[in-house]
């Protein structure tokens, strides 16, 4: 770095002469690499726009005087040395500069890797083209000389136009070493085999890519023109190896390998880096991004007269498989469309027809709901079966499947259990398949368009896919009982997670028993059965006198009555987290109650079980499901009608969930107008609020709206926020017709419900500001990642119920008749409901464009973890 120095430094040996042609040192701060000047006086420096007259050594470092003695610097290896990190690979070999900090250089593909032997004779390993005859090609990762050997092969075949796609997300340098410039990429200690993911969310790729040049430039100045890489990963033999780095053009960066031969190479067109994820399926801005490629070039349009021939399409990862077969796929399905429906879409030559294998659920929905669904997926399929040749994406999801329902005795692998990692590997496998079924259908709507709407804004118009993909994991519908008898799973009791803060137990046996005042509306924890003919003689009484009972059972949870108490089944490393079933119908809960009852009689053996904060054993003599709880009621209150309307915890309902809560009311209020509605959740706090605060507008809409009160004037802390004026809720208000109004009604709901819940300290508007507040004080990762999670949901939540509120007044008129789930598709969307709720987070305090929980897709999907 250089110094300003005083004369006194100076005072040592004599000017040296200056020899005329020298390494250049920027004036531009303490970083900037240096060549080191201590190994011979007679060496130069170029100060901008002065230059040197003379430079003097000493013991400290040398000094440099220009030429009109206005400027003095020295400069001192030591000190950019200090700001680089040194570390090794074993004791047995040499310390080195490390990347970053803490990355490796290690060569990019190893032969092994080149399974189809192509490195020598078309530049790239695993170079290939997809079957049937669409110009679609994919490799693994060339050098310099290797991308130009492929492109010289692609003009050779009368190739007109090429368009290279780099798919990579992790960072790639090329190192001079013997007239080519061959691959290296960065990687941890721990793990030299595995690339790096996830760093372009701090920086684009590219950006990082020029960094890391200057710091390996920085280390060979460090360590005479030197640095070391590592070539050998699985022996070690030789390693690591020295390499020259004598200027900065000895290192070129992905763009630079891949966009200088356009100038050479006519048939060569465009380049383009589009990362993809190495696992699960892309990001729609990946997308977007792919789409938007597309447009740039006229022959993969219409609008245009159509070519003479298809333009070749080149992708390229690490090793040519995974993200290049998935780019492959993508550009099948592009040129599929290019050709149009009137035209046979290439087939696999020779192809002997498989056994068909069962459709997975989600996939069968999502081809049901979607326009032309089969022929959109059989295309997928087709395409699939051309790009095979290295890897086949809808077999490795029965592979996974297979390995998952293969696994014994569970173990670790990769720090997960088994049947953790092949689950995950299933779901990312099945995520990807998915998309692209998605992707398909929306080529067919917008290519003839000219993509006049992006894929983003195209899966805004369509949330319903969203809701689809978040119930993927349906592992839970068949895990078998047996867990909590086996021991994986233990029985914990409501009431160590359910406190009864309203003091209502000893009154009402119920925890957390409540009514919202002057209204029928009730809520509370799970009830055992003695608490819910409690509950019911009370409503019965001579003062209620209600004669007709609408009960909801809100849990998406097991739970079961044994010996008088509530339990569920939990993880033992996660007891304060129910476990979820993913499925909106009610029996399929209620049929997996039922088979861990009968578990539970059948096995008659000591049961570990959570209590009052502490593990005990307990044999379970008698045991009762839900369903079975309120049964035993049926006889002696004739007008009970119980339901069970599973929703997500913490979480805004879904549309369907709102659907289901007002036809219920609506069919109670048909049968009896004094209906009594009573909802429960686990512990009576958050999904049960959620449903009487959704009763409560309901039937101020049957009833009419009472008078309310002027706003009050709230001088607390936050108190903007309390009152719900996000800056996201307010751009929703803005958008709805009367959006004052509506956030008003449900506010004055919201107040109602939570007038007697002030010992919860829980209130569903004032607890989002609250929430978000105590992820600054967390201490720790584990305290801060589910209030990530839990702040945006409540947020959502809150939105959800002004929206609901809307529909109900516009669609008052007409009794309802279209239900609030197609009022969303069909209106909300439209307006660009879903777009706002695609971007949700607290403007006010963060850009949420950089929180992956601000997308439908990752928070909706995280509703069911």
């Amino acid at each position: 770095c250089l110094w300003s120095m005083g004369t006194t430094a100076s005072a040592a040996p004599q000017p040296v002469p200056v020899a005329p042609q020298l390494e250049s040192v920027h004036v531009n701060g303490m970083a900037d690499s240096r060549q080191s000047l201590s190994a011979s006086p007679f060496q130069t420096v170029n100060i901008h726009n002065n230059k040197a007259k003379s430079i003097i050594t000493n013991k400290v470092a040398p000094v440099v005087i220009t030429y009109n003695c206005r400027q003095e610097f020295q400069i001192h290896d030591d000190v950019l040395k200090s700001n680089y990190k040194i570390g090794r690979i074993s004791d047995a070999m040499p310390a080195h500069y490390l990347v970053r900090g803490e990355y490796f250089m290690v060569q990019d593909v190893y032969s092994k890797a080149d399974v189809l032997n192509t490195s020598g004779s078309c530049g790239a390993p695993n170079f290939r083209q997809a079957k049937g005859t669409y110009p679609l090609y994919g490799m693994g990762q060339p050098s310099l000389n290797g991308f130009k050997q492929v492109l010289q092969w692609l003009q050779a075949q009368g190739h007109e136009e090429v368009l290279f796609f780099c798919v990579r997300e992790e960072p790639v340098v090329f190192l001079h070493k013997d007239a080519n410039f061959v691959p290296y990429t960065p990687r941890r200690k721990e793990n030299l085999h595995e690339n790096l993911h996830g760093l372009q969310k701090e920086e684009p790729v590219e950006s990082l890519e020029l960094t890391i040049r200057k710091e390996l430039h920085d280390f060979a100045k460090l360590n005479e023109n030197i640095f070391y890489v590592y070539n050998d990963i699985e022996f070690f033999k030789d390693e690591p190896q020295k390499i020259s780095i004598t200027c900065e053009e000895d290192i070129h960066v992905t763009e630079e390998v891949y966009k200088r031969p356009m100038f050479t190479m006519p048939a060569y067109r465009l380049y383009y880096r589009l990362p993809l994820p190495a696992e699960g399926a892309p990001l729609e801005e990946d997308f977007d991004a792919f789409v938007n490629m597309l447009r740039e070039s006229s022959a993969l349009t219409v609008g245009h007269a159509a070519p003479r021939r298809l333009p070749a399409l080149l992708f390229s990862c690490q090793v040519g498989v995974g993200r290049t077969n998935l780019a492959m796929i993508l550009g099948t399905l592009v040129m599929n469309r290019l050709r149009g429906d009137s035209e046979p879409h290439p087939q696999v030559e020779n192809a002997t027809t498989p056994e068909p294998k069962p459709l997975f659920q989600v996939i069968q929905t999502l081809i049901s709901k979607l326009s032309n669904g089969q022929q959109v997926m059989e295309e997928v399929d087709q395409a699939i079966a051309l790009c095979s040749e290295m890897h086949d994406i809808k077999e490795a999801i029965y592979e996974n499947k297979s390995k998952l329902e293969g696994i014994g005795e569970d173990y670790q692998i990769q720090g997960s259990s088994t049947k953790d990692y092949f689950l995950h590997r299933t779901i990312q496998s099945l995520e990807r398949y998915f998309y692209l079924i998605v992707f398909n259908a929306y080529l067919h709507e917008q290519h003839s368009l000219a993509f006049v709407c992006s894929f983003s804004q195209w899966m805004c118009c369509h949330p319903w896919i969203y809701r689809l993909l978040s119930r993927m994991d349906l592992s839970e519908l068949s895990a078998p009982p047996e867990l909590v008898t086996k021991g994986a799973r233990v029985l914990v009791a409501d009431e160590c997670l359910a406190p009864d803060v309203l003091s209502t137990v000893k009154e009402m046996k119920a925890i957390n028993f409540r009514r919202v005042p002057k209204m029928p509306v009730y809520g509370m924890a799970q009830p055992t059965s003695e608490a819910a003919g409690a509950v019911l003689d009370h409503l019965t009484d001579e003062k209620r006198k209600h004669s007709h009972i609408l009960w909801v059972n809100l849990q998406e949870e097991l739970a079961l009555e044994a010996n008088g108490q509530i339990f569920s089944p939990r993880e033992p490393s996660s007891l304060d987290q129910h476990i979820a079933v993913p499925s909106p119908d009610p029996q399929s809960i209620e049929k997996l109650e039922m088979s861990l009852k009968e578990e539970i009689l059948r096995a008659q053996k000591w049961l570990e079980v959570t209590l009052e904060q502490e593990k005990q054993m307990k044999m379970f003599k008698s045991c009762l499901t839900v369903r079975e709880i309120f049964n035993q009621h049926l006889g002696s209150h004739q007008g009970l009608v119980y339901k069970r309307i599973p929703l997500a915890d913490c979480s805004a309902p879904r549309e369907e969930d709102f659907d289901k809560l007002l036809e219920a009311m609506k069919s109670a209020l048909a049968e009896d107008s004094h209906s009594a509605f009573v909802f429960n959740c686990s512990n009576g706090k958050g999904r049960t609020t959620t449903a009487m605060v959704v009763a409560v507008l309901s039937l101020w809409h049957f009833n009419g709206f009472p008078e309310f009160a002027d706003d009050e004037i709230v001088s607390v802390p936050d108190a903007k926020y309390t009152k719900g004026e996000f800056e996201v809720v307010m751009q929703l208000v803005r958008l709805l017709p009367d959006g004052h109004r509506m956030k008003r009604e449900v506010d004055m709901a919201l107040d109602c419900v939570s007038e007697t819940m002030t010992p919860m300290h829980y209130h569903l508007r004032e607890i989002i500001i609250s929430t978000y507040r105590q992820i600054k004080s967390a201490k720790t990762e584990k305290e801060s990642e589910p209030l990530l999670l839990r702040s945006p949901q409540y947020l959502e939540r809150y939105i959800y119920l002004i929206l609901f509120n809307t529909y109900l007044h516009l669609e008052k008129k007409n009794s309802w008749q279209r239900s609030f789930t197609l009022c969303m598709e069909q209106v909300a969307a439209r307006a660009g409901v879903y777009d706002v709720l695609n971007q949700l987070g607290f403007s006010e305090f963060e850009n949420p464009r950089g929180t992956p929980l601000a997308r439908l897709r990752c928070r909706w999907q995280q509703h069911a973890v």
